[in-house]
Order: C-alpha cells, then sequence, then structure tokens
C-alpha cells in the first residue's frame, strides 16, 4: 500500500478550516494532516479533533520542523506569507500558500529564490482558474473558437466590505480584491500584462477613504500580446457575489455568468425573477478550492509541475502596484519588472 502525503497547516481562520476539511472529506486516502499551528490554538482544538487531528500548536515551527510532514500549507496572515515560505522551504517542505505572497515585491522574489534553491514545489492559492466554468472558456480559447483575442472584461463585485480593521492590513484594493483579477486576466489572455490605467473612488463607506483605501476601481489593461482588458470592481453588490467575464476575438466571443442560488426562474405578469447570485468566494468557488488543493496533491505525488507557480504569484502583485501607482499618479503606468 502506498503511504499517504504527510501534511500540515498553518493557520486555521476560514480558509484554513475550509482547505483542512477539504483534504478530510475529499483526499483521505492520499493524504493525512499531521498538525495544524494557528495563533489562537486552544479555540480551534474542538474543531481539530473533529477532523481527526490531535497535533494543535501555537507556533507554526511546530509543524515546519516535523520531519515526518512532506507538504505545508500557508494560511495565515499575509504579512507572514513570505517568511513561512522561505523557512518551509529550508525545512524541504512542498508549498501550498494562500495569495498574496507578499507585498514586497524584494521579499516575494527572496521566497521564490529559497524555494528554488531548496527544489520543492510551491502552489499558489488563486482558485478561480480551478472553477470548471473558467477552466472551459480557456480550453475554448486555446481551441481557437474566438480566433484572436481583442478584449478581456472582468466584473469582480463582492456582496459587501471587509471590516475595516482588514482593509487597513489588507494591501488596499487591488492587491486584496483585484489582485485575483490580475491572475484571471493573465490565464485567460495567456500573455503578460504591459501598462495599467487606474480609475477609482470612495463610493460604498466613506471609512474606507478615511484609511487610504477606495471601494470602486475600473482597472484597463494592455497585454504584451495585444489584447485590452478592463476589470470593474466593488466592494459592494447589493444583489450578492458578482463574478462574470467575457473574452471577445476575430471569431467570436465566450462568456460566463454568475452562478445562482438555484436555476429556478419564475415568469409571471409581474416579470421574470431567479434566484441571486452565491453569496460569497465561499460558496461560489466551493469546486475550484477542492480542485486546487487536489492539483497541488497531484503535484507532490506525480512530481509534476504546479498549476499555479511562484511566478504566477509575484505577476498579480507586479500588476497591482501598478495600478495603485496608475491611481496616485492619474497616468498610465507601466508594469516594472
Amino acid at each position: 500500500m502506498k503511504s499517504k502525503l504527510k501534511v500540515g497547516i498553518i493557520g486555521a481562520g476560514r480558509i484554513g478550516k475550509m482547505h483542512a476539511e477539504n483534504i478530510k472529506r475529499y483526499f483521505s486516502e492520499e493524504v493525512e494532516i499531521i498538525s495544524i499551528a494557528d495563533i489562537f490554538a486552544d479555540k480551534i482544538l474542538d474543531w481539530a479533533n473533529s477532523i481527526g487531528v490531535s497535533r494543535v500548536y501555537k507556533d507554526h515551527r511546530a509543524v515546519l520542523e516535523n520531519k515526518e510532514i512532506d507538504a505545508v500549507l500557508i494560511c495565515s496572515s499575509t504579512d507572514t506569507h513570505s517568511q513561512f515560505i522561505i523557512e518551509a522551504a529550508q525545512e524541504g517542505k512542498h508549498i501550498f500558500c494562500e495569495k498574496p505572497i507578499d507585498f514586497n515585491v524584494e521579499k516575494i522574489k527572496q521566497a521564490l529564490s529559497e524555494v528554488e534553491k531548496a527544489g520543492v514545489k510551491l502552489q499558489i492559492g488563486f482558485q478561480r482558474r480551478f472553477d470548471p466554468h473558467f477552466r472551459k472558456m480557456k480550453q475554448m480559447i486555446l481551441e481557437g473558437k474566438i480566433g484572436e483575442m481583442h478584449i478581456l472584461k472582468i466584473t469582480s463585485r463582492d456582496p459587501e466590505p471587509p471590516p475595516i480593521d482588514y482593509i487597513k492590513v489588507s494591501g488596499g484594493i487591488f492587491l486584496d480584491m483585484t489582485i485575483h483579477d490580475f491572475d484571471m486576466a493573465r490565464y485567460l489572455t495567456g500573455s503578460e500584462v504591459e501598462e495599467v490605467f487606474a480609475v477609482a473612488n470612495v463610493l460604498v463607506d466613506p471609512k474606507i477613504g478615511e484609511v487610504g483605501d477606495v471601494d470602486t476601481a475600473i482597472v484597463t489593461l494592455k497585454f504584451k500580446n495585444g489584447v485590452l482588458g478592463v476589470i470593474d470592481n466593488s466592494r459592494k453588490s447589493v444583489y450578492g457575489y458578482d463574478q462574470r467575464i467575457e473574452v471577445f476575438g476575430s471569431k467570436g466571443s465566450l462568456s460566463v455568468g454568475n452562478e445562482l442560488n438555484t436555476n429556478v426562474v419564475y415568469s409571471g405578469d409581474g416579470g421574470i425573477l431567479s434566484d441571486k447570485p452565491k453569496y460569497f468566494f465561499i460558496e461560489r468557488y466551493k469546486e475550484a478550492y477542492i480542485e486546487e488543493i487536489k492539483a497541488f496533491i497531484d503535484a507532490i505525488i506525480n512530481d509534476k509541475e504546479t498549476p499555479v507557480t511562484g511566478i504566477d504569484g509575484l505577476e498579480p502583485v507586479l500588476i497591482g502596484l501598478a495600478a495603485k501607482k496608475s491611481l496616485e499618479e492619474k497616468r498610465a503606468v507601466k508594469v516594472e519588472r
């Protein structure tokens, strides 16, 4: 019988718990969770026991220094990501890390250098690439269904803003929210972003502006392959989590609409009504979160390159920083590499 892949999890907030539960529910034959570390370790003991994990620590080093562990999932706060990647690589662990790696480009590059030096695998948690609808769209683009791509349009609007205390440390809308859209833009076009122009405002909550961020934005992108892109973001969509993409090309277009709570449509003399979109990212991307962990496991077991590499973690941050600079300077900005 083939031995199981042994993993540790660092950070057991909403995302960390979801990954742990998905591993337990869907991958228990291939993977065993050995231990979990969280700064609030005493508060997660019952939950950890419920998924069969008895070793729970406050210090992440207890996970990293365990020679039994093959791979770690880094789901802690963003300010710890790059350092934990470095430490995990130095301990010879394969690494799955939630986005972003860091807000600081030099820290990202240092982390990627340590990963390369250690010869371990690194996958970044851009789960939207694993959504079946967006995957189908990508496949059809590669098959030439729309011919030469000309325009990419991404709409991404949250159902409500995060807490102000979170926004203060989030890195701002472009590095927290739009970063997923930047990743999808690269994924679907197959090209790097060359130039960015961003306009934004505070239209949802004045408190967001008071802490130096914006809540409504439009970003235009110029890609190296000539494609033009536009992303629109809002921190508050009253009808739910709005996730739509359209690609237009020389032979036609492709579009992906929202996933609704149900597909029931009522038609009557008062109009035609359907359900709202699924509430937020946990619900909307439930299948994608499972598939990204499946891909990470497969990359380790079968010694493949991970489908979302460290460079895929770096590039959206570079684009996000260019967008911030564009907004501040009110001009188009080249992405600095």
